[in-house]
Formats: C-alpha cells, sequence, structure tokens
C-alpha cells in the first residue's frame, strides 16, 4: 500500500464508498424501515474519502437520520475507508419546476391514450358530497398496533397542524390494511377542528378521469380552481398515475400550487416512492420530500382488537377466545377480517344463536375447508424453500447452517399456524424431528414476529402465497 494512502481507496475509487456503506445498512436494517430513511439518501465524497456530505430531504428526516442512524454510518464508513470520516447531513435543494410546455397536439394525444383507461360510468368530482370524506373513517375508530402506530402519529399531527411538517405525507402498505381509514380520518378530524376549512379525498383513478373531462369539455380553469385552492388533498392509490403522463404533468402542477399555498397533500400507495414504477422521476421526488410511512400487516393482537371493536360498532359482543380464533385463521388484512365478521353476525342473528367458537366455525366453514385443503406441510415445505431458495430436501435433512435452520424454522411455524396437524405430526414431516424441535422453532419465530419487521412482512409474503 503507498504511504499516506486508506485501505478503501486504494482498492477502489472513493466514490463508491457511500454505496459501499448502503448496501452494509441493507444487510443490517429492516427493509422497510431501509427503504424509508436509507434508500432515498444522496451522498457526496470528498476526493480522499475524509468527508462524506448526505444529503436529506427535509428537516424532519435530517433529525431522524441523525439521531437514529447516523452515529452506525459513521462506524462503517470509517470501518470501509480505513481512516476516519466526517459525516455531514445538509437539506437536498429542491428540483425546480420543469418549465416545458408541451405543444397543443403533444397534450391532446397524451389525454386521448389516457382516455381508455376511465370508466365513463365514473362519477364526476363536482357530483356527491363536496369533500367525498366518510364520517364514519375516524382516528376514534382506529384500531392503534405496532403495525399502524408510526402512520397514525404521523397522520394525527397532519390534521392538528395543517401545511407544516410531514408535508407530503406518503402511507404506503399492502391491500386492506388501512391505508384509506387513515387519509379519511386526517380529513375528517380537520374539518372538526375547522369547519371552512377546502378538503377532497379522491382515488386516483378520479384524477384520472378528471383530467381527460377537463380536455374533453374545454373546462381546464374549473378543474385547476377545484384542485389547486384546497387546504387538504388526499389522494388514494398514487401506483395508478403509472404510464399516464399528462396525468402526471397535472398533478405535479396541482402538487406544486398546493405546497405554494402552504396546503397538505396525503398519499397513498402500495409501495414505497422509489418502488414506484412508470412515474416520472421529478414527481417521485416529491412524494418523497415529505414523510414517507409504512403500514405493516396488522399482528395478532391487532387483529382481535379489530374485531371486538367492529363487533361492538354492530351492537353485538364478540368474546375474546372467538375473536382469538377467528384472528388466528384469517391473517392477511382488515379487509378480510371485516368479511368474516359479517359472515358470522349475519350466520348468528339468521340462526338465533349466540356467538361462540363453533358458530364461528360454522359460519366460516367453507373459508377453512379452502385453507386446510389447500394447505398441506409439503406444500409449506416448497413454498418456503422456493422462496428462501434453498433445495426442498433441506427441510427434512440434517444440515443446521443458517441458511437451512432458518426457512426451516419458519416452515414449521408456518405448519403449526396453517395446518390442523400435531407437533408430534409436524417433527415427522421434517425428517423425524422430535416434537420439542418443532416447539422451539413455533415460540422462537412466533416471537421474532412481534418485534422484527422484515420477518412479519416475508410471514404475511407467504401466507398470501400459501393461500392463493
Amino acid at each position: 500500500m503507498i504511504e499516506g494512502q486508506s485501505p478503501f481507496s486504494a482498492a477502489t475509487d472513493a466514490s463508491a464508498l457511500w454505496s459501499t456503506c448502503v448496501d452494509r445498512l441493507a444487510q443490517e436494517i429492516p427493509e422497510q424501515q431501509f427503504n424509508t430513511w436509507i434508500r432515498p439518501l444522496s451522498a457526496t465524497v470528498a476526493p480522499d474519502g475524509s468527508r462524506v456530505t448526505v444529503a436529506v430531504a427535509n428537516r424532519f428526516k435530517m433529525d431522524w437520520i441523525r439521531a437514529q442512524y447516523a452515529a452506525r454510518i459513521t462506524v462503517l464508513l470509517e470501518s470501509i475507508q480505513g481512516t476516519p470520516v466526517v459525516l455531514e447531513l445538509a437539506l437536498a435543494p429542491r428540483e425546480a419546476p420543469s418549465r416545458t410546455i408541451p405543444s397543443a397536439r403533444t397534450m391532446q394525444e397524451q389525454v386521448l391514450a389516457e382516455l381508455p383507461d376511465v370508466a365513463p360510468a365514473e362519477p364526476s368530482a363536482h357530483n356527491g358530497p363536496r369533500n367525498r370524506l366518510n364520517p364514519a373513517l375516524t382516528f376514534a375508530t382506529l384500531v392503534e398496533g405496532s403495525a399502524n402506530r408510526m402512520a397514525r402519529a404521523a397522520a394525527m399531527h397532519v390534521a392538528g397542524s395543517l401545511g407544516q411538517l410531514y408535508n407530503p405525507l406518503f402511507i404506503y402498505g399492502g391491500v386492506g390494511l388501512g391505508k384509506t381509514h387513515l387519509v379519511h380520518a386526517i380529513g375528517n378530524q380537520l374539518l372538526a377542528d375547522k369547519p371552512q376549512a377546502k378538503v377532497l379525498y379522491i382515488h386516483a383513478e378520479q384524477f384520472v378521469s378528471d383530467v381527460v373531462k377537463s380536455y374533453q369539455r374545454k373546462t381546464f380553469d374549473e378543474f385547476k380552481e377545484r384542485y389547486h385552492s384546497l387546504d387538504l388533498l388526499l389522494i388514494d392509490d398514487v401506483q395508478f398515475f403509472a404510464n399516464k403522463e399528462r396525468t402526471q404533468e397535472e398533478f405535479f402542477n396541482a402538487f406544486e400550487a398546493l405546497l405554494a399555498r402552504k396546503s397538505h397533500i396525503v398519499l397513498t400507495s402500495d409501495t414505497y416512492p422509489k418502488g414506484l414504477t412508470d412515474i416520472h422521476e421529478r414527481l417521485v421526488s416529491r412524494f418523497d420530500s415529505g414523510l414517507t410511512v409504512a403500514i405493516e400487516p396488522p399482528e395478532l393482537e391487532m387483529r382481535v382488537a379489530i374485531l371486538i371493536n367492529k363487533a361492538a360498532a354492530e351492537n353485538a359482543v364478540m368474546p375474546e377466545e372467538v375473536a382469538f380464533f377467528v384472528a388466528k385463521n384469517v391473517r392477511s388484512n382488515v379487509r378480510e377480517l371485516e368479511g368474516a365478521l359479517r359472515k358470522i353476525l349475519a350466520y348468528s342473528r339468521f340462526n338465533q344463536r349466540e356467538i361462540s367458537i363453533q358458530l364461528a366455525r360454522d359460519a366460516l366453514k367453507d373459508l377453512l375447508s379452502i385453507q386446510n385443503r389447500q394447505i398441506s406441510v409439503e406444500n409449506i415445505q416448497k413454498t418456503v424453500a422456493d422462496y428462501y431458495k434453498i433445495k426442498v430436501a433441506d427441510m427434512y435433512s440434517k444440515k443446521r447452517p443458517a441458511s437451512i435452520a432458518r426457512p426451516r424454522q419458519i416452515a414449521m411455524f408456518l405448519a403449526k399456524e396453517l395446518t390442523q396437524k400435531s407437533l408430534p405430526e409436524i417433527g415427522e414431516l421434517f425428517g423425524g424431528r422430535d416434537h420439542t424441535t418443532v416447539l422451539h422453532a413455533v415460540r422462537k419465530i412466533g416471537a421474532e414476529r412481534q418485534t422484527n419487521t422484515e420477518l412479519n412482512q416475508q410471514l404475511h409474503v407467504l401466507e398470501q402465497t400459501l393461500k392463493g
């Protein structure tokens, strides 16, 4: 090594120092935390690697990264570089809005290209209640748990201090996890506090429809007046903007106009901003410039609470043991829980029977029979093996490296959760293992699921896959 030259710079360019650090962080931090806080960052590295300046989208994220990750980032940078590294956090400059004006022909072609995607029967944004909010979806009716705690806290802050921090607020997660409930709750809370506020909840597909209609009817001034004068815009499923160039252009303009007048924007999606496909980078950067929070699949206790609360809202009493039985068998999302609850309540009223575990079994027999018929231990072993890229034979083998033992424990946990097999029966199907080995795996994975966000997400994906 040349005297005075760091080990890292001898091996590669200093410009790779940050990317190497990010790769290391990706291995240490749960995936959704990494996607929320680390992935959006960019950095400038001094030629000798002695100083790394990380650009952060806003002051809230800067304070959070400084408190939660800066120390670890510095340690990693110095470990990779081999010499002291000064870490600086700086606010990223805002991208200047594009001033390119499309030709009339281009605009018309873009609008016509988006027209087939719009259902002609979709109601206009001008029909029905002006704000389109569902008054039943409030913070009071939202069950809080570890799966949605951070998103709920951010949503409540937005409702109480419009146009300040967390603008835009970007909430992402799978289907039926409560994203729509949260955005309605924000709007309802704001109107309760400030009845004169201009609020609009809308699905992204309706925004597409409104853009198309405004060009067809030459009412674009009305469109701008409606969308650019709001105090709060709540828009669901922005992934539907994909491949709709003209819609993206108009939403970008509305976004900038609302920020300029210190209005607030809340967005939901099925993935984090950088994971959106076929959406213009400048729009993605706007989505990512505020606060991005995830909603996870609800844990068992949260599913139980949801069932009990929603039953109470229907003037019914659901015993806790029944709620646990249903929650253990319906685990994918809140929407499916609500569907199961409706079946149980209807079955109870129709047959004039009190709600019990047996009644729940009877009411949900089709659902339970489908699950029991489709999910076998062998199917679980194959699905888990494919997911973690190991051989199915490794499920029965005596091999013990972590890359095999961990998926095997996960498969045992799922076998206990999703089938009616006993612990000894499961052990026999995993190469003749003792039932205590299965019990250890079930308890270990079950406990970790409560605290490990990444593992919880992996289990959710596997459960969804197995249930078809």
